[in-house]
C-alpha cells in the first residue's frame, strides 16, 4: 500500500542521520518533527531564529512566542537557542546546515527544485528562505506527493514552474517511492503499493535500474 503522511514522515525522519543540524520546510515536512527519536541528538533549525525546537502542538499547549516559520506554535527541548533573524539566515547560507526537507511543486531529473511558485498568475509567491536553503544545505531532501491531484507527474524530466534551486535535489520522498538523484540520473530506492514497471510507465523521467 502508498504511505500515508504519518508513515511517510516517520521514513525520512528515520533517514536523518544521528546528530544532524536539521531545517524542515513548511507543510508537510514538519510533520517528521514528532518521528525523531530523542536519543537521535537531532537538532531543528528553524529561519526565524530557533535551534532545539521540538514538535508542532495544538492550542491548548501552544506558547505564541515559540513558532515555526509557517508560525505554528511549537515546543522547544532542552538545550534551546534563539536568535536574530540574520544570524538564522547566515546560519542556512553559510553551510552548516546538514539536511533540509523540503515540500515542493516539481524535482526534475537533474535535482532542481521548483517549490516557491507555479508561475499562474492568481498565485501567491512564497519564497520565504527556499532559496537559502537550497544552495547553502549540505542535504537537499523533498517530500512531496508523487502525482499532483490531476495526476501529473511531479517528478520531471526538466521543471516548468520558475526554480528555487538548482542540481540541490539529493532525495525525494513520495508516498509510492523514494528516489535518489545523483549525476548519473534517478533511482529507485523503495515503492510503496506501486510495482517498478508501473511506476516507470507513469513516468517521463528515465528511471536508473
Amino acid at each position: 500500500m502508498a504511505l500515508d503522511k504519518n508513515e511517510l514522515a516517520r521514513l525520512v525522519a528515520g533517514d536523518i542521520p544521528d546528530g544532524a543540524y536539521v531545517n524542515l520546510g513548511i507543510g508537510q515536512p514538519t510533520s517528521i518533527a514528532r518521528h525523531l527519536s530523542p536519543d537521535s541528538g537531532v537538532i531543528l533549525h528553524t529561519e526565524n531564529g530557533m535551534l532545539g525546537m521540538g514538535e508542532v502542538v495544538g492550542d491548548e499547549q501552544a506558547d505564541w512566542d515559540l513558532t515555526n516559520a509557517g508560525k505554528q506554535p511549537v515546543t522547544e527541548l532542552p538545550g534551546a537557542a534563539y536568535f536574530h533573524h540574520a544570524d538564522s539566515f547566515a546560519m542556512m547560507r553559510g553551510g552548516h546546515l546538514d539536511v533540509c526537507v523540503m515540500g515542493a511543486f516539481q524535482v526534475s531529473a537533474g535535482g532542481d527544485l521548483a517549490n516557491w511558485h507555479t508561475g499562474a498568475p492568481d498565485a501567491i509567491p512564497a519564497v520565504g528562505g527556499a532559496m537559502d536553503l537550497a544552495a547553502g544545505a549540505k542535504q537537499v531532501w523533498v517530500m512531496m506527493t508523487l502525482f499532483t491531484k490531476s495526476g501529473e507527474p511531479k517528478l520531471v524530466p526538466a521543471c516548468t514552474y520558475p526554480l528555487t534551486g538548482k542540481a540541490c535535489v539529493t532525495r525525494v520522498y513520495t508516498e509510492v517511492a523514494t528516489f535518489h538523484i545523483n549525476a548519473e540520473g534517478v533511482r529507485v530506492a523503495a515503492t510503496y503499493g506501486i510495482e517498478a514497471g508501473e511506476l516507470a510507465a507513469r513516468l517521463d523521467v528515465k528511471l536508473l535500474p
